[in-house]
């Protein structure tokens, strides 16, 4: 017997699609929900039942709390599974989850609240004997307290929102004279993006290194950590590619971070994946920044380099079965990188999206794509431009940063732009290769774009075109026996089954 019926994604895209997999494995059914201009996203198309929520507007469609629920009675699935973003880290939504009769396939509600206010979990995990970067546990009144407390301190200091995340809210100022503007500009952010306007000071940590410790508890009281990733190539506070295991890290200081993360877990009453998210300095002292209490964007690094499927996992846990697995069964094997592969301009950094005309990904020993799309769909101007993850896996560094190259020589995307031109200047730059880098690391030259190699961009197009015509012949077959409408799809409240592949709108659904 699976372990739920029918589980409702409640997301979009590649995190959607990526559950919608593992749900497969299990034998489990899986639901969609998408906004009108999704009818056709590839997340609709790989489930059974989806439900339209709303209009493109996130806050009237995927962000809509009754909706999501309504479409999982609607439709009949016993839990909800939120991906990352939206609602995943919404303690008001989880509880609501629940209170409808629902698994909610995520941490309590309650520790959702206590990680999700950044000075309550500084002030819960000090308790448990957490290292934080030094600063303040309460969230400061005024510029001139700010004033105080950065001499006390010591400059530079961060200025942070307390509800932030994403660098939003964040300020580093090198002495007196920028304190009271950083704070107030801080303010200013932190009220517009999360309707609160409270910052906190930090200390900043020289040569900074961004790792993060997986995290994994159930309801029996076990909790492991399951290594690190070093996520410190970002572009304005954002992530860009992550690794595993860190190049940075050796066994002890591994060791080290996660038992202190596990403490921090505890510390909440924490169940299910986490993510503690680390600030390490250059002298390699390490303090407790925030915790992700949700599946991160980066965890299939984790997935290649341990051999689990940490989705599968947070479904055991959530239908109330123990860990699978002791700490002592959690060893490292070889290397993984992840670039995440997103619609917009390498050169501005501006959003790309469009319609995709022709998409090839790579294939090969040691890669896995988690797509959102494919020659089918639409990147849409309303939602994160990300469209995909390449990861590849080696027995070493070197032999994974290899197969990522190939990867990205072999990737095909037409009718957008996409960074993988940036990803490719990362891999062969020379503080990268030799795994020397921080969080500056894009704030140095990179090396030239460097041309394709013909031969394997001919093969790639090859593959595209053979691939779109096979699709084209299916898909004029299915219209001519009636098996599938021409350009139907499902409409606001309409619902989309799928049987065998092919696809039928039940009106009224």
């Amino acid at each position: 017997m699976p372990l739920f019926d029918r589980v409702l994604v409640a997301n979009r895209g590649e995190i959607a699609v990526r559950v919608m997999r593992t749900l497969r494995d299990l034998g489990i059914s899986p639901v969609a929900i998408y906004s009108e201009p999704d009818r056709h996203a590839l997340h609709v198309r790989s489930a059974d039942l989806a439900v339209c929520v709303g209009p493109e507007a996130s806050r009237e469609s995927y962000l809509k709390m009754d909706a999501v629920i309504a479409a999982a009675r609607q439709t009949g699935a016993t839990a909800i599974h939120p991906g990352y973003g939206f609602l995943s880290e919404n303690a008001v939504f989880a509880r609501k989850v629940r209170e409808a009769g629902l698994v909610w396939i995520g941490p309590p509600p309650e520790a959702i609240t206590t990680m999700g206010d950044k000075l309550l979990a500084r002030r819960t995990v000090l308790a448990a004997g957490v290292p934080v970067v030094p600063g303040t546990v309460d969230p400061v009144r005024d510029p001139e307290e700010a004033v105080r407390i950065a001499r006390e301190i010591g400059f530079p200091v961060m200025i942070k929102a307390s509800a932030g995340g994403g660098g939003k809210g964040m300020r580093r100022v090198e002495d007196e004279s920028g304190v009271r503007a950083a704070v107030e500009t801080a303010r200013r952010e932190a009220a517009g993006a999360f309707g609160d306007d409270a910052v906190y000071l930090e200390k900043y940590v020289q040569g900074p290194h961004h790792v993060e410790i997986q995290v994994f508890a159930d309801a029996h009281g076990h909790c492991v950590f399951i290594g690190e990733r070093e996520c410190s190539v970002q572009r304005r506070h954002q992530k860009v590619l992550e690794e595993s295991p860190s190049p940075f890290v050796d066994p002890e200081m591994r060791r080290r971070m996660g038992e202190v993360a596990v403490a921090a877990a505890r510390a909440c009453g924490y169940v299910g994946a986490g993510t503690c998210e680390f600030l390490v300095g250059a002298n390699r002292e390490f303090y407790f920044l925030e915790m992700n209490t949700r599946l991160q964007v980066e965890h299939p690094v984790t997935e290649l380099v341990y051999g689990l499927d940490l989705v599968e996992v947070q479904i055991r846990v959530a239908a109330g079965e123990p860990l699978p697995f002791t700490q002592a069964e959690l060893v490292p094997r070889g290397h993984a990188l992840e670039c995440r592969l997103y619609a917009e301009d390498p050169e501005t950094f501006l959003p790309s999206p469009g319609t995709l005309s022709q998409v090839s990904w790579p294939s090969g020993p040691g890669v896995r794509v988690d797509a959102g799309v494919d020659g089918a769909s639409v990147v849409p101007v309303a939602y994160d431009p990300l469209v995909a993850k390449l990861c590849t896996w080696g027995s070493d560094r070197a032999q994974a940063i290899r197969r990522m190259r190939r990867a990205l020589a072999e990737t095909v995307v037409l009718g957008i732009t996409t960074n993988t031109a940036l990803h490719d200047r990362v891999l062969r730059h020379p503080d990268f290769v030799a795994g020397n880098y921080d969080t500056g690391l894009l704030s140095t030259p990179l090396p030239p774009v460097e041309a394709p190699r013909s031969g394997a961009t001919d093969a790639a197009l090859m593959a595209v075109a053979i691939e779109r015509l096979v699709a084209d012949e299916a898909r004029a077959q299915l219209a001519a026996t009636g098996q599938i409408g021409a350009g139907g799809g499902a409409g606001a409240g309409a619902t989309l089954w799928r049987t065998h592949g092919r696809a039928r709108v039940l009106r009224g659904g």
